[in-house]
């Protein structure tokens, strides 16, 4: 710890929140955290949502890579300089007011649905999340709300993880996940940087029957292909 500042310290000592404290104790002991620490040790399923904390503090993370306990690729995040510190109070007492505020614009524009999976549910349940990943294309200005989407936890933590494993993570060009899924799923050309493309199909209410023949068809594995299947038929 002696590498760092007395403010910088004491700053790091004035988060109490629990999740954000997490991070910072495990970092100045360790040097750093990995999304592996934060999944397994800790029990946060959303590891870059962890580390988002931490910056809203105006604390400096730096991501980079290592090789995870499996040989996989995975982010680690450690401290940045610590004369890139923010206002910490300025920065996290707007932003829990902006995001009440973009989440009631959001859902009054588009409805209480998810942006990714176009399912209709609570509002407590949606979550506001950068089209651009904050780590890549940084702040936006809170009244530009199409610059912001709507996500079921599901799809955001799908979504974190797919950013965290593309090409794009490293390279940071805004510009790349302008045209991703992930970012504008209502036009874009490519997914993570590959050429694929995704319809997500809800089965509900009097629906449900028919998603219980598909799945008596063809099982839980394979109803995807199926699908492909019939719809490569009817269409040729």
């Amino acid at each position: 710890m002696s590498e760092y500042s007395k403010d910088f310290l004491n700053l790091l000592e004035s988060v109490r929140a629990k999740r954000p404290r997490t991070v910072i104790q495990h970092i100045l002991a360790h040097g750093f955290i990995t999304s592996e620490d934060l999944t397994n040790t800790y029990g946060y399923h959303h590891p870059p949502r962890a580390i988002r904390d931490v910056r809203e503090y105006g604390i400096p993370i730096i991501t980079f890579r290592m090789t995870g306990a499996d040989g996989r690729n995975i982010a680690a995040y450690r401290f940045g300089n610590p004369a890139d510190v923010k206002n910490p109070l300025s920065k996290s007492a707007g932003r829990s007011v902006l995001s009440k505020a973009l989440k009631q614009a959001l859902i009054e524009k588009y409805g209480s649905k998810c942006f990714v999976y176009l399912e209709t549910m609570d509002d407590s349940v949606l979550q506001v999340d950068h089209r651009i990943p904050y780590e890549i294309g940084g702040a936006h200005d809170a009244h530009d709300i199409d610059s912001y989407m709507l996500l079921s936890p599901s799809a955001n933590r799908a979504k974190s993880w797919t950013c965290e494993h593309c090409e794009n993570w490293e390279r940071k060009d805004s510009s790349f996940c302008l045209r991703c899924f992930w970012a504008h799923p209502e036009d874009y050309d490519h997914i993570a940087g590959k050429q694929e493309r995704i319809v997500s199909v809800v089965f509900t209410d009097n629906e449900i029957e028919d998603y219980g023949k598909l799945i008596e068809l063809s099982g839980v594995e394979k109803a995807q292909d199926l699908i492909k299947q019939i719809i490569h038929e009817h269409l040729n």
